[in-house]
């Protein structure tokens, strides 16, 4: 069965989408951190990270890296901070989350936002790609 995360790249779930390439998607994670926590992807469903093969590997960095840099620039923070954990969804994801303190990259407390909120957030970020 299809990771929910095979059935945002398929389209079947909406997402707030940040990038996209051939190979790489990311968009805005539903239960944030802080705001502009963001998920990227391999559009090719693989459960861990060390499982992929080395330019998808590579290539998920890169583009997680070119996010990273323009969640900087668009969402005021300390630093970006980067997790990957994979544990509630069976498909490799790279956490980015803009850190102002440690509690923000613990996972135990989450930011709630409106639709419009995460639309003109996921533009922002966007713009600045």
């Amino acid at each position: 069965m299809a990771s929910i995360f095979t059935k945002i790249v398929n389209g079947e779930i909406p997402s707030y989408k940040v990038a996209e390439t051939k190979d790489f998607l990311a968009f805005l994670d539903v239960n944030p951190n802080t705001q502009g926590h963001t998920l990227c992807i391999p559009k090719i469903e693989v459960d861990q990270l060390f499982d992929l093969d080395q330019p998808t590997y590579l290539g998920l960095m890169e583009f997680s890296r070119s996010v990273a840099i323009a969640l900087k620039k668009a969402v005021p923070c300390k630093r970006v901070g980067m997790s990957v954990i994979g544990l509630e969804v069976p498909h490799v994801h790279v956490h980015l989350i803009p850190l102002h303190t440690m509690e923000d990259a613990r996972f135990t407390s989450k930011v709630k936002l409106k639709k419009e909120e995460f639309e003109a957030l996921a533009k922002k970020i966007s713009d600045r790609l």
